[in-house]
């Protein structure tokens, strides 16, 4: 499955990096996760999988318990105690980095990128901050699920309490996030580091790839390596024309998810950062 990320400066030297919405990447696996703990264990009994296959396995299985709990969470009334800790949740995921939900999107799925970005900026400069976004992500996000996981015994431990385990659910969700983005961050950096063919253009591709496209007008790709493919953009490029010295306004934020299938709250987080 080929992944369409977006990069785009969105203050001065400060870069948004976003994937496009996928309408099939959002749908549920419920036909390959079981939904209860007896299905999950005759499934990992039954089927000769290597243990990291397993943990996989129950990495979703819990993935899709919090999501539903979370969705309940979600539809509980005004005022409700289950209202509260949805909108006490809200705050705590406000405060989760745009590079974090750039790196968990890239899923294990993702067999190639098609990195889209406004022509005015040099591509071996949006290669090299892609790199740069992935390594980091894979120092980071280990020390960070690293201590996770250690803390995770320590909030179990308000399990006696009659209220909610609110320590605990969070920092099994900081467990489980960083967990995903160490898994986006290697596959983005095996993805855009393969370049054991890289493809310079040269003058004559133009009028011979003109010959064979029906639309014209349609940039130029170019391949980094079979894996990543850069494709500059005039429509990125125009909606970013008109930006000032302070940067992407909302409104023009809201143009640039609209065009391109971005999640407006991701990229404004990319603004706030600012």
């Amino acid at each position: 499955m080929r992944a369409r990320l977006v990069v785009f400066p969105i203050k001065g030297k400060k870069w948004c990096f976003s994937r496009s919405v996928d309408p099939f990447a959002a749908q549920s696996p419920s036909g390959v996760t079981p939904t209860t703990l007896r299905g999950l264990w005759k499934k990992i009994s039954s089927e000769s999988k290597p243990i990291n296959a397993n943990a996989e396995l129950l990495v979703d299985f819990i993935s899709d318990k919090m999501n539903k709990a979370w969705v309940g969470l979600e539809k509980a009334p005004d005022g409700s105690m289950k209202n509260k800790i949805h909108g006490f949740g809200l705050k705590l995921l406000a405060r989760v980095k745009p590079s974090e939900i750039f790196l968990k999107s890239i899923s294990k799925e993702v067999t190639s990128v098609q990195v889209t970005y406004p022509p005015s900026l040099d591509p071996r400069l949006v290669h090299r901050r892609l790199r740069h976004i992935a390594m980091s992500g894979t120092i980071l996000h280990k020390k960070y699920l690293i201590g996770s996981v250690t803390l995770l015994p320590l909030t179990s431990a308000f399990m006696v309490l009659p209220l909610p385990n609110i320590p605990f659910f969070w920092v099994l969700f900081r467990t489980y996030s960083h967990w995903r983005a160490l898994q986006g961050s290697e596959k983005l950096l095996k993805l855009i580091s393969n370049q054991s063919n890289p493809q310079k253009p040269e003058a004559s591709d133009d009028t011979d790839e003109s010959k064979n496209n029906n639309n014209n007008d349609k940039p130029e790709q170019k391949s980094l390596s079979p894996t990543c493919v850069l494709l500059p953009s005039e429509e990125l490029y125009q909606l970013l024309g008109e930006a000032s010295d302070e940067g992407l306004d909302e409104a023009m934020i809201v143009e640039i998810c609209k065009a391109f299938d971005l999640n407006k709250i991701d990229v404004l987080k990319y603004r706030n950062l600012v």
